[in-house]
């Protein structure tokens, strides 16, 4: 049989000619393979996959590698900013890490939602996640997942997880404000402990240092705009951002505080809050920025910082009543009370003597109390405020946690006030959570002031009653739904029912006549979006995920 040889190549059956040198995909270089492999398209199962094909593949998908940075990257990318760019990482042990954080803290807030439904206030549940011991970062992230995920489903697993959130953040925020205490008080900022208030009492909101500041500078910038028409040459508009200037003449003193004022009460219409005074956002630094109102402290700490920006001393004040400021109309060292004109920024910066500001409140004081004072004072003033406006609250949910929140503050910064420390106790055991600190902090108090030993009887007895009640629970009161009460309780316990909106299979396991959730969780589910609202019959539900609910009957 004759076979023909070609030189070069073999003409096949349909007349095309083949290389025996034609390339496989190996062959191509590697910087085209990890580009063909960080196509969005393919997952990190994929990668997986062809990573286990051979060994060229193998080698191309190794950890270090940019296939396995992208899909890490892809996958989450609000964790980027906790690298540096172009950082080498081992990509693959980080993806597996945040893998298995996201599994174990979805296992958690499932478990969460299953325990403590029926509870305000989760109390000691959360030494659970303290003590998954996982990168904080990556438990947040997951967290954060959940919270924006499909806005209609899974409303149990987001209540739990915002919950854990706002626990998680309030913990990592007290660690840097006991870090800020622990600073030499020269170096300590009135603005960035005032920021530390706000984020504790809003972890949920993205309010930090660098944009409150950033949110400063640009007013300062308009005041120097206003500046360099007055005086060209005058030695605020040389100073850099964060540098450290005080300019010494009286006069250039002076006008920078006109341009300050004329900028910030009449240009961009900052006021003192005389209608609604006690509400708390008057206290949170990035709402006084978004109102542009607050309170005598709140307005104090802003024009302090931009005065100090500009190079004029200025200092706080803690007057009866009504915060101020001083500015030394002397050579720098005097303390006497005449030397200085203080300034009212609830006021519109107004400029007043010493006997002037009696009138403000309408008594006399002491000169002691217009002496300066630090910034740790500056906080406990500040915090003081939000915890007067969190006792004068309406006791439901949101004023007891302004109390909460403000008490844990002011017992940080001044943890020996027996007061105050005696409310945090009384709080907890009248919300019932935290027995065992409650105890605890029935002991501090003893150790300092044993004449409270009345109040801290009567508190430990009944704690321990509490915690023994815990151990041996009552049984539930017994619900029958032929009652005459209960003719609205269309469905029994027992019955497989599949949700109407959600679509998930159940079982049901209980039933309240009417909603008996706190009116947060209400208003988190949307309850009120309902036909009837809470005010109809609502199911205790075990779902096929393994969750529990709490669904409303129609």
């Amino acid at each position: 049989m004759a076979t023909s040889v070609a030189g070069e190549g073999q003409t096949s059956l349909n007349g095309i000619i083949s290389d025996p040198q034609t390339k496989k995909l190996i062959d191509l270089p590697t910087e085209l393979l990890e580009h063909i492999l960080c196509f969005p398209v393919l997952k990190h199962v994929d990668i997986c996959n062809v990573s286990c094909c051979c060994k060229r593949l193998h080698d191309v998908c190794h950890g270090r590698g940019k296939v396995w940075g992208h899909q890490y990257k892809l996958r989450w990318p609000r964790l980027q900013r906790f690298y540096r760019q172009n950082e080498c990482c081992d990509w693959l042990r980080e993806y597996k890490t945040r893998h298995r954080v996201g599994i174990q803290i979805r296992r958690t807030v499932e478990s969460i939602s299953k325990r403590f439904f029926t509870e305000v206030v989760l109390g000691d549940s959360f030494a659970e996640i303290e003590s998954l011991g996982m990168p904080e970062h990556f438990c947040e992230d997951e967290l954060l997942f959940i919270l924006n995920s499909d806005k209609r489903k899974s409303l149990t697993l987001k209540y739990y997880a915002k919950k854990i959130l706002y626990f998680l953040r309030q913990q990592n925020i007290l660690k840097s404000l006991k870090t800020f205490l622990e600073q030499p008080a020269e170096q300590q900022s009135a603005l960035e402990g005032a920021v530390l208030v706000d984020q504790y009492c809003n972890p949920l909101a993205d309010v930090t240092l660098n944009s409150i500041s950033a949110q400063l500078d640009e007013i300062a910038e308009k005041v120097k705009k206003m500046l360099r028409i007055k005086n060209p040459s005058h030695p605020s508009l040389r100073i850099a951002q964060g540098d450290c200037f005080v300019v010494e003449d009286f006069e250039l003193q002076r006008q920078v505080v006109c341009a300050l004022n004329s900028v910030l009460y009449e240009q961009l219409q900052y006021k003192g809050n005389e209608f609604d005074y006690y509400n708390p956002l008057n206290s949170y630094i990035h709402q006084v920025l978004l109102r542009r109102t607050g309170i005598p402290i709140s307005l104090s700490v802003l024009y302090m910082t931009l005065a100090r920006k500009l190079g004029v001393q200025v200092e706080p004040v803690n007057f009866p009543n009504h915060f101020l400021l001083r500015w030394c109309q002397k050579p720098r060292g005097s303390e006497d009370i005449y030397d200085f004109v203080y300034i009212d920024a609830f006021g519109k910066g107004k400029q007043l003597t010493a006997k002037e500001c009696e009138y403000l409140i309408g008594h006399q004081v002491t000169a002691d109390y217009y002496s300066a004072i630090s910034t740790t004072e500056v906080l406990l003033r500040m915090v003081g405020n939000l915890l007067n406006i969190g006792k004068r609250g309406e006791g439901n949910e949101k004023s007891y946690q302004l109390l909460r929140d403000s008490l844990d503050l002011y017992l940080t910064i001044n943890p020996d006030n027996v007061q105050y420390l005696l409310l945090q106790a009384r709080l907890y055991f009248h919300l019932g959570i935290w027995p065992e600190k409650v105890l605890d902090i029935l002991q501090h108090i003893q150790a300092l002031d044993p004449s409270q030993h009345g109040a801290v009887g009567y508190l430990v007895q009944h704690t321990l009653e509490h915690i023994q009640h815990k151990k041996h629970p009552v049984t539930p009161e017994v619900k029958k739904r032929s009652a005459p009460e209960h003719l609205e309780v269309q469905y029994s316990v027992g019955l497989i029912m599949k949700h109407k909106r959600s679509g998930y299979n159940c079982v049901i396991y209980g039933w309240d006549p009417k909603c008996t959730m706190s009116q947060e969780w209400i208003t988190t589910m949307r309850v009120h979006q309902l036909s009837n609202g809470a005010n109809q019959p609502f199911y205790n539900v075990l779902v096929q995920d393994g969750t529990c609910r709490y669904a409303a009957q129609g």
